[in-house]
C-alpha cells in the first residue's frame, strides 16, 4: 500500500530507477506485512508483541529507512541519501530511530487504548501533538488537477519520514474510519477495518486467521478422537 498522494507519486515515479548499492539486501522491514490500512498503524505494526516482543523489524536506522521506501513515503533516491546520512552521522541517525521507537509506542498505546474503549494517556496525546505541530513545518501548499492540497517539501531532512508517520496519526484519530481500528484477536497487529460488515477479526486470513482455524480444528480432532 502506497500512502503518497498522486503529486508525490509522480515525483517518485521519475527518480525510483535509481537504486543504491547499499540496498540490495533484503531485511525483515523490507517484507513487513501492510495491513494496517493506514500508515501509523502499519507503524506500530512493525513490533509484534508490544509487551514481549516477539518480533522487531526495525532494528536501527537503516531498517526505519527501508521500511519506509517499503510503505512509499520514501523513493529510492530520497533512501539513498538518507542511507549515506546514516554512514556519514550515525549518532544523529541513532537519534531519531530512538525518537522513532517512542513514537511508534506512543502510536500503538493510543490506538490499542481507543480500540478497547480506554482513554489514551494524556502525556501520549499531547507529545503526539506536539510532534505533528513540529512536523507542519515542513509542510507546502501544492497544487494538482483536483486543486490545492498539502504537501511535504522536499528534503534530505534524516526525520522526514517521521513526519508522515505523525500527520497519518493525527489524521486517523481525527476522522471517521477512527471507530473502524480494531485489534488483531490473536496477536496485537492494529488494522482498519474496511470490511462490507465491519466484522474482520483477524490481521489477516493468511496469517493468524488460518492458525486460528487450524487450531480450533485441530482441537475439535482430538475431542472426537
Amino acid at each position: 500500500m502506497c500512502y503518497l498522494s498522486q503529486v508525490e507519486r509522480d515525483r517518485c515515479n521519475k527518480q525510483n530507477d535509481i537504486i543504491p548499492a547499499n540496498m540490495t539486501e533484503t531485511r525483515d522491514a523490507e517484507t513487513h506485512h501492510l495491513i494496517g490500512g493506514a500508515l501509523c498503524l502499519d507503524f506500530a505494526n512493525t513490533l509484534y508483541g508490544h509487551t514481549n516482543a516477539i518480533h522487531e523489524y526495525l532494528y536501527d536506522y537503516r531498517d526505519l529507512v527501508l521500511w519506509s521506501r517499503h510503505v512509499g513515503i520514501l523513493n529510492q533516491a530520497e533512501a539513498g541519501n538518507l542511507l549515506s546520512k546514516w554512514e556519514q552521522v550515525p549518532a544523529e541517525a541513532e537519534a531519531v530511530f530512538r525518537q522513532a521507537a517512542q513514537l511508534r509506542e506512543k502510536i500503538y498505546r493510543i490506538f490499542a487504548s481507543l480500540v478497547h474503549d480506554g482513554s489514551p494517556q494524556e502525556t501520549d496525546l499531547d507529545q503526539l501533538h506536539q510532534a505533528w505541530l513540529d512536523s507542519q513545518a515542513h509542510t507546502k501548499l501544492v497544487w494538482s488537477e483536483n486543486g490545492f492540497m498539502l504537501g511535504w517539501e522536499m528534503t534530505n531532512a534524516i526525520d522526514s519520514m517521521l513526519w508522515r508517520i505523525t500527520g497519518s496519526a493525527l489524521e486517523l484519530l481525527t476522522s471517521d474510519e477512527l471507530k473502524r481500528v480494531k485489534q488483531c484477536v490473536r496477536c496485537d497487529w492494529l488494522f482498519v477495518d474496511r470490511s462490507r460488515n465491519q466484522k474482520r477479526r483477524w490481521c489477516s486470513m493468511s496469517a493468524c486467521g488460518n492458525r486460528v482455524k487450524m487450531a480450533r480444528r485441530y482441537e475439535r480432532t482430538k475431542q472426537i478422537g
